[in-house]
This record gives C-alpha cells, structure tokens and sequence, in this order.
C-alpha cells in the first residue's frame, strides 16, 4: 500500500494563493466588454465590409463596445470612435452606462468623447476615428 503525503507547507501556500490572485486579475482585465445598450449586431448581408455597429444601435448619449473600439453617439448623428483600453493600467472598459465608459479594473470612468470623468486614469481615451457609411458605422 502507498502513502501519499498531502501535507500542505508554508511556501506551497503562499505561491498557490499568489498564483491564484494572478488568475484573477487576468481574468478580471480579460473579461469581455459588454455595453448596457444593446449590443451591436454582426455585420449583416449588403453592410460595409469592417463595420463596427449599426448606426441604430448606438444609443444617443450612450454607446456601444465593439472589440477593441468603444463607439458613442454624444449627440444625434455625431459618431465617436474611441480605444477600449483603459489609459490607466491598460484594462479592458466594459460598460457604457449613464452617459460614461467604465473601466472595470480600478473605476476610471470616461466621457462619451473619452474625456477622463473620474480617476485613477488620467489620460483621454485614445480616439479612432469613425464615419457613418450607409446605415453602418466603419473605421475612417
């Protein structure tokens, strides 16, 4: 008969719980970004080839995260196209919500236009410029 030793020391512990906070902050900085709006559909038959959103998915005063693109629509018919990375710690924003774009991570919030609103970012979001095709919203 063997006997294995399961016996749990101090070192093993100490890197398993490290190991595990590790994990978590990836997954939590990998999660995927979601928008309280709707989300924007795929692309559909006779859409721009690239389109990000439909132009009726992107709420007036809100908007929509597409990839790696946060696309907003602050006022009627004016389009935003902005980086879903967080300047602060390089995180992935996740929500659109109550008029800001909000980073998960550490709580920087932005404006529609990727203005910081709240820290501890305190860089803008980086802008990718978009333009309305059709009834599609494509990168400029």
């Amino acid at each position: 008969m063997t006997i294995i030793d399961c016996s749990l020391n101090r070192r093993t512990a100490v890197v398993g719980a490290g190991a595990l906070a590790v994990a978590a902050t990836l997954t939590a900085c990998g999660s995927s970004a979601t928008s309280e709006s709707a989300p924007a559909a795929p692309a559909e038959p006779g859409a721009p080839a690239g389109a990000l959103a439909k132009v009726a998915d992107v709420p007036v005063g809100g908007g929509v995260i597409v990839g790696d693109t946060v696309v907003t629509q602050p006022t009627a018919g004016n389009f935003v196209g902005l980086s879903s990375t967080c300047t602060h710690a390089g995180c992935k924003v996740a929500t659109v919500a109550k008029g800001t774009i909000n980073c998960p991570c550490h709580g920087s919030r932005f404006g529609l236009d990727g203005a910081v609103r709240g820290g501890p970012a305190n860089e803008p979001l980086a802008a990718k410029p978009v333009r309305v095709e059709g009834e599609s919203i494509v990168p400029a």
